[in-house]
């Protein structure tokens, strides 16, 4: 897709721009009849698919309702389509859907287990591309600079594979951010700023999993450009600029002036340039990227979950007047909400994408699991997500939690607040959401700031256990401090969670403890994770970490070696 001849060629900024607002609006042009809407994608997918193996099994061809629906099919997680998605991937057609899957998206779900997600044309066209093109739209709106170069945008998801890895069909099974969707589903409109960057397709050969020489080559890149914004979805991977332009600065810069890239001649040398981002490093005592790109005006990232916690500093490190506009609230499995506007996180349900239903977040998910429609949702609750669409999963409990903000034309708006995996050590089944809003609210009460957070339950057997957290503070934290901010924490829990509070009033939970972190302690850790192979866009915040070598990895403090927590 790429050419000589500027962004996607001539004329390609303006068709991109009027393809994205026209998506745009017919999605919001489908708002007043939302509920209508539902039922239309309800009887597409069960007329295209009533004669896969799937719809035969559960009747597609006689449902008409909502209701038929759901009583036809359970609630089923990734586990339950596996079995079905397998016989896909080892060649069998008409399975869960009519049209055969052009590849497979993987997903790393909480088990780090690689998932095959379908990806099927029709899906595609019909779910995937609207929501995909109006996602774009409050940037190109807001900041029509972004288009005019090809280098004007660092898009650090980007990850082309010249050879991916294949299913048995020998379909490719790849992240989204590695698919030509161009090249498999004939859309010429369909790459995203910044994917004709110079850095975008590398000049010098790097390992399809070497993931940090791929990104230091782009940084490498990017330090001669004029950016503008910085595309990341997971706000891990643009956290991590900072952390890793002074990592790597002193190797840059004499890149920069050799003129070589990974060691190798390249263009030509740019002395003046070196020495004019040495003087910045020197003068600021530290490298920002607001420093190396002093006109970035956007960020693109995911804004809630744990990256409520950082996000407003970590603006500042890009500038003090640059915006952050939220990405989708989506999986690889599919969309759920996509920004209509700048609203600084939330939402809206697309209507022409699934069929959705939700269940209150303190409820189990389970086959059997009343569910309540998007008209039946109510502003300020949590609840699981779970969508049916045409690609071929059906009341599917992606794993998500969201929280309704509030509702805009009659659509839900949505903001995405945590895995809906639990901590249940005594009876306190806690949410990552609760953790989250009571991390926040005693930083609040406290004044106190925080890169980052991540907990763990803790304690020798025979003794009630208790909370340990790990948190790198923005400033150093004096003890008294940190003792407050430990007792407000286990407060904010209790409101939060009851379920903590009665565990901590029966004494079936001790005190939570406060692990303090070294500054850069997480940006490290995901630097280490991204360094073992993983690719970057899954490796995202984690507020649980069970994990023992895990937990290890971030604090360097092996679990059996945790004190007991100290009583304030």
């Amino acid at each position: 897709m790429k050419t000589t001849d500027g962004w996607g060629g001539p004329g390609h900024e303006q068709r991109y721009r009027e393809r994205v607002l026209a998506e745009r609006a017919r999605l919001r042009g489908s708002a007043p009849e939302f509920m209508a809407q539902q039922r239309r994608v309800l009887a597409d997918l069960l007329a295209f698919n009533a004669e896969t193996a799937f719809g035969r099994a559960h009747g597609f061809g006689s449902i008409r309702t909502m209701d038929e629906f759901r009583r036809a099919v359970p609630v089923q997680d990734y586990a339950a389509h596996e079995p079905w998605i397998e016989r896909m991937a080892a060649g069998e057609e008409n399975v869960l859907t009519a049209d055969r899957p052009a590849a497979y998206f993987t997903s790393s779900g909480s088990t780090g287990a690689h998932k095959k997600i379908p990806v099927t044309p029709r899906f595609m066209k019909t779910t995937f591309f609207p929501f995909y093109y109006a996602a774009w739209a409050p940037l190109i709106e807001s900041f029509p600079d972004v288009l005019a170069r090809p280098d004007a945008v660092l898009n650090l998801k980007h990850d082309p594979l010249t050879a991916p890895p294949t299913t048995g069909d020998g379909r490719p099974h790849v992240g989204a951010s590695q698919v030509d969707f161009g090249e498999k589903f004939g859309e010429a409109l369909s790459a995203e700023p910044g994917t004709a960057a110079p850095w975008a397709t590398l000049p010098v050969p790097v390992a399809a999993d070497a993931h940090l020489d791929k990104m230091y080559l782009r940084l490498r890149l990017a330090v001669q450009s004029d950016v503008r914004c910085l595309i990341g979805i997971n706000p891990a991977m643009i956290a991590a600029v900072p952390y890793q332009l002074n990592l790597w600065w002193p190797l840059i810069v004499k890149e920069v002036r050799d003129g070589t890239l990974g060691g190798v001649p390249y263009g030509v040398p740019a002395p003046e340039r070196a020495a004019e981002l040495e003087r910045l490093a020197d003068y600021f005592g530290t490298v920002r990227p607001a420093h190396v790109w002093p006109r970035v005006r956007a960020l693109f990232c995911w804004t809630t979950g744990a990256a409520a916690l950082y996000l407003p500093r970590l603006r500042e490190e890009f500038g003090a007047g640059v915006s952050v506009l939220p990405a989708p609230v989506a999986a690889s499995e599919g969309p759920v909400g996509v920004a209509w506007d700048r609203h600084p996180c939330a939402a809206s349900l697309v209507p022409t994408a699934s069929v959705y239903e939700f269940v209150d977040a303190e409820r189990d998910i389970t086959p059997g699991v009343a569910t309540l429609l998007p008209d039946e949702l109510e502003p300020g609750r949590d609840y699981h997500v779970i969508f049916s669409h045409v690609g071929g999963l059906y009341r599917y409990a992606v794993g998500d939690v969201v929280r309704v903000v509030d509702r805009v034309e009659g659509v839900p708006r949505v903001t995405y607040a945590g895995r809906s995996g639990r901590l249940n050590a005594a009876g306190e089944r806690l949410r990552e959401a609760q953790v989250i809003r009571a991390l926040q609210a005693a930083a609040g009460d406290t004044g106190l700031e925080l890169r980052n957070a991540s907990c763990r339950v803790a304690g020798p057997p025979g003794r009630a256990p208790h909370y340990r957290f790990a948190v790198a503070p923005h400033t150093p934290w004096t003890e008294e401090e940190t003792g407050r901010f430990a007792r407000l924490l286990d407060s904010r829990l209790g409101e939060q969670s009851p379920g903590y509070r009665t565990a901590r009033e029966c004494g079936h939970l001790s005190d939570p403890a406060l692990h303090l972190l070294a500054r850069d302690a997480f940006q490290r850790d995901w630097h280490e994770a991204v360094g073992s192979g993983v690719r970057p866009t899954q490796v995202k915040d984690r507020i649980f970490r069970q994990d023992p070598a895990l937990w290890q990895r971030l604090t360097g403090v092996p679990t059996t070696d945790e004190e007991e927590p100290k009583r304030s």
